[in-house]
């Protein structure tokens, strides 16, 4: 038994299913017997009435018949119980119960009993009030300084206090600015009302204030007049205590001073009669109910606070003395004489545990027996030791979660695009201005080994292709089962996607004995769409500003075996021109050199390159592995074609800065128009009508240009994101001339395209230009510096919008630039490590100085001029449109 947990003297369980809260338990000599002893009162929200005088013939006995005394279904729910001097003409205590719409006072009498089961005992009505409003709680006393009666006030749901002359109706007025009510308390040294408002604040208001304000019932039904007409009900004090309060207690120990508390949600206050803290406490766990019960010694005041976490503290100001574990939750705790036992503790739960305890030091009579001594020997826990972890490094080595070929067979997901467009097209909000907009089906299937549960398939392609249905879910999947899931693609935009590619990515959970749950686990498939869903044949152009040529080491192929179905068969089986019209309105033109092994791709401009290049490459692949040709390589002599790159850069941070702009206009205008409308509100409730000095007008006027500036912040995102599109086909573009001009290895273009590519939304927290001027300076910090000066420099660590693309420009110029001299990227653990630069012929020196620098910066098409030796392997992945590759 711990010394820290209550001592139950008595205790029962009240109903079946019944409800309480804290002002449905009080403690008083109801029936008038004079011997100083309290009976325990209940009221249940069920509406039941009990009234207990328990009688245990030995400490911890549950509750006897004749224990209660009385009990009554009132048939409306109790929401309070409270004891006083409520009849007229008499001194006697008799019973105030609130019910929602109803206060009720009853006598409660005994007569005694002529048989062996005891005192008979019975309720009589004395009076009630129908009430006009909701009840919420109700407080009591000698109001106005009245002596020999208590009247009662009670506050009802929409913050209104009605005051009974015990059988007569007094007044009603309305607490300003209520919104929801809180607890109530009366203090009888200053004659005053204390709640807590919804707006956090402890409030005092004076009776004689309250009876003298404007009668609530005699006030028309409108909220300006409720606050505003007749004597103004005004706050006595007030003090912003930060929470909501669950309780107020107001005690007065002496006659010299009384003290106000006040139970928060974290926090215990005691405050003066004016309102001024005297102390408070923050309290560690969360409270359910308190009581303030006595003072031991001159100036100090003991507290028992309730939790939830089944605990009654008890505080002697804010020093904790005693903590005494409950078997429930209190909602209602009070302090009472019991059968001559002073200082009962009475506890009530929400579920109608009902509890009478002591803070007793009853000694433990357990004693622990004693634990028989053994000398160590620690050469024997030294071998057990090391078998142990023999045997756990030989079961991670061979089982691990699962085997990894049984993990990899678990799902197979694999994806199938259809040779044709869909009959019936499904591109019912197509963007793009062509007439009919195709639409290709994908089946994606699912077959699984073993029984998985909570499978989730999503679908992701590049915008500005969308899909008819991006996600599907299965609750489970038995084992060998198999699913297909078929959705449709097509181009919604005016513009190009960056990548015609898709992925189809599916979670789910493996159930295993140990976790019947399951691991979660996630699988991937990739597939590729069409060219012919993004484009059309078209007529070839000659002339066009953007021009790139392709090298290869092989004989030219006729584009007629490359592009099927983008030009008409000819007689001698040759086509060396071609021409492709984007949906979006662009148009692209593919030679074929007749004489020399080169493919010349142009357009009016330069990001609707990519595509068609990537595809030439790609279909170039796998026509020669058709062949059984092995060593086949593209390549490209330059120059990468950095300024039309720079140009696009400007472009979309221009959008940025202008939506920027946008925005903190958009917030200057919203103030001022929330000003306006101030202004406004106050002439209009102003009593005296005033002219409004075109308030009105200027209101208009700034709602107008709120909704301009809106509309014109939203059209400048749909060009941000259009322009970001852009830019990425144009990166995908920079970054495989690259490749193929300096034979970079596939793992090199996947750290080019981890560094220009980092994002796959732009936003104006975190864009693109300083996410990739970030990443291209660690590069050159790390893997492409000349020396170790520059691996000391460092950068900022925070990602924030530039001042211009200037910085950005200079550092993609310097990666080409080092990257040509010899400059080799990786992110292994000796990257930081100085490297030698192979300087290859005809290739200046780095310049050293910001001077030389900026002069990059201005001429970068003259940088990579004198490298057309270079060749290379293209590293695009063959992906092909019926095989999809499972990760």
């Amino acid at each position: 038994m711990s010394l820290f947990k209550a001592r139950d003297w008595w205790s029962t369980v009240l109903g079946d299913k019944e409800e309480f809260d804290q002002g449905c338990l009080c403690l008083a000599d109801v029936d008038n017997t004079g011997n100083g002893q309290d009976k325990i009162i209940v009221g249940s929200f069920m509406g039941y009435l009990r009234i207990f005088n328990p009688h245990p013939v030995k400490t911890g006995d549950g509750a006897q018949a004749e224990d209660l005394l009385l009990e009554v279904d009132l048939r409306d729910p109790i929401l309070q119980v409270e004891v006083g001097k409520f009849v007229s003409g008499t001194e006697m205590l008799h019973l105030a119960v609130l019910h929602s719409r109803k206060l009720c006072v009853y006598s409660v009498s005994g007569t005694l009993g002529n048989v062996e089961h005891g005192n008979q005992y019975q309720i009589k009505l004395m009076y009630e009030h129908n009430l006009q409003r909701t009840a919420c709680n109700m407080t009591y006393g000698s109001f106005g300084g009245v002596k020999g009666r208590d009247l009662i006030c009670i506050q009802s749901m929409d913050g209104m206090l009605m005051v009974f002359e015990q059988e007569s109706y007094a007044f009603g007025r309305f607490l300003p600015g209520s919104l929801l009510p809180g607890p109530l308390a009366y203090s009888s040294r200053t004659d005053s009302f204390i709640t807590v408002s919804s707006c956090r604040q402890v409030e005092s208001y004076k009776y004689q204030v309250l009876a003298f304000a404007t009668d609530a019932d005699k006030r028309q039904e409108t909220e300006q007049q409720k606050h505003g007409s007749g004597k103004r009900l005004i706050v006595d004090w007030t003090l912003n205590i930060g929470e909501q309060a669950l309780d107020i207690c107001i005690v007065s120990f002496n006659q010299s001073a009384s003290s106000v508390f006040v139970l928060g949600e974290r926090n215990f206050f005691c405050l003066k009669d004016n309102g001024q803290i005297r102390f408070m406490k923050k309290l560690d766990y969360s409270p359910s109910c308190f009581l303030p019960y006595c003072s031991v010694s001159e100036g100090t005041i003991n507290t028992l606070i309730g939790n939830h976490n089944n605990m009654l503290h008890i505080y002697q100001d804010v020093t904790l003395k005693w903590a005494t574990q409950l078997p429930h939750v209190p909602v209602a705790v009070r302090v009472g004489c019991l059968h001559d036992l002073k200082g009962v503790i009475v506890t009530l739960s929400d579920e109608g545990h009902l509890q009478c305890s002591y803070l007793g030091t009853d000694p433990s009579l357990f004693q622990a027996p004693k634990v028989e001594s053994r000398e160590l020997n620690y050469d024997e826990l030294d071998k057990e030791l090391k078998e142990l972890q023999k045997v756990i490094k030989n079961v991670n080595k061979s089982q691990g979660v699962w085997p990894l070929t049984e993990r990899e067979d678990d799902l197979k997901v694999s994806a199938m695009v259809s040779p044709n467009f869909d009959s019936v097209s499904q591109a019912t909000d197509a963007e793009v201005g062509a007439d009919l907009v195709p639409s290709v089906t994908v089946k994606v299937t699912l077959r699984n080994r073993v029984a998985l549960q909570k499978i989730k398939l999503s679908i992701y392609v590049q915008p500005p292709l969308v899909l008819t249905d991006d996600q599907f879910t299965f609750e489970s999947m038995a084992p060998d089962m198999t699913r297909t899931v078929g959705f449709s693609v097509y181009l919604k935009g005016s513009y190009l996607p960056p990548e015609l590619e898709g992925n189809a990515v599916v979670s789910y959970s493996r159930p295993t004995e140990r976790n019947p749950d399951g691991i979660p686990r996630v699988s991937q498939c990739k597939f590729r769409l069409p060219l012919k869903l993004v484009c059309l044949p078209g007529q070839p152009s000659k002339t066009a500003s953007h021009k790139l040529t392709i090298d290869t080491n092989k004989s030219p192929v006729s584009l007629l075996s490359l592009f099927p179905g983008f030009a008409k068969q000819s007689e001698d089986d040759q086509v060396n021109v071609m021409g492709f019209h984007f949906l979006g309105g662009s148009q692209v033109t593919l030679l074929a050199s007749k004489t020399s092994q080169r493919y010349r791709i142009q357009s009016e401009q330069f990001e609707d390159l990519w595509l068609i290049t990537n595809e030439l490459i790609v279909r170039l692949q796998e026509y020669f592995e058709k062949q059984g040709i092995k060593d086949f390589t593209c390549s490209f002599s330059g120059p990468v074609p950095l300024q039309e790159y720079f140009e696009l850069i400007d472009h979309h941070f221009e959008l940025r800065i202008n939506g920027e702009k946008l925005e903190e206009l958009l917030s200057e205008r919203a103030v001022q128009f929330r000003a306006i409308q101030r202004r406004l509100l106050t002439r209009f409730k102003d009593k005296t009508p005033a002219p409004l000095q075109h308030l009105d007008t200027l209101l208009d006027g700034t709602y107008k240009q709120v909704i301009a500036l809106a509309d014109a912040v939203e059209e400048n995102q749909a060009n941000l994101f259009q322009s970001f599109t852009r830019l990425k086909s144009a990166t995908h573009l920079v970054i495989l001339l690259i490749g193929l001009w300096q034979k970079l290895s596939a793992d090199q273009i996947a750290i080019l395209e981890a560094a220009f590519l980092p994002l796959q939304q732009d936003t104006q927290e975190l864009g693109w230009e300083e996410t990739v001027d970030a990443a291209l300076s660690h590069l050159l910090k790390t893997c492409l510096s000349k020396s170790s000066k520059e691996q000391a420099l460092n950068f900022s660590s925070q990602l924030d919008i530039p001042k211009d693309t200037s910085r950005l420009k200079k550092h993609i110029t310097l990666l080409c630039d080092r990257l040509a001299k010899g400059g080799r990227l990786c992110i292994s653990t000796d990257a930081a490590a100085p490297q030698t630069m192979v300087m290859p012929g005809g290739c200046a020196t780095i310049p050293e100085s910001d001077l030389e620098e900026r002069s990059i910066d201005q001429d970068s098409s003259e940088l990579f001029t004198n490298h057309k030796h270079l060749m290379m392997e293209t590293p695009v992945p063959e992906v092909s449109p019926l095989q999809g590759v499972t990760e």
